[in-house]
């Protein structure tokens, strides 16, 4: 993987993550910076999820890709702040 490439997927995942937040809400558990991390992972889990289903096919290009690091990144963050809930 070309580092360009490399630096691209990140910089879409932080920028999923930070999204993420604003569309589940509420205060964040692990801050932005957390949110950053946990919108690049959402990115794979995403993508994961997206390839189980058969839809990651279809989608493609920057748009799909940010759609899918946000579909990801939402569902962590959701669990992140269900997690942080119940710990509390």
């Amino acid at each position: 993987m070309p580092l360009w490439s490399l630096i691209v997927w990140l910089a879409i995942g932080a920028v999923a993550g930070l999204v993420a937040r604003q569309v589940v809400g509420g205060v964040p558990p692990f801050g932005r910076i957390g949110d950053v991390i946990l919108g690049i992972a959402g990115g794979v889990v995403g993508g994961f999820l997206l390839a189980a289903t058969g839809i990651q096919g279809t989608v493609g290009g920057l748009i799909g890709t940010m759609v899918t690091a946000l579909i990801g990144a939402v569902l962590l963050i959701w669990l992140s702040n269900r997690i942080k809930i119940k710990s509390s």
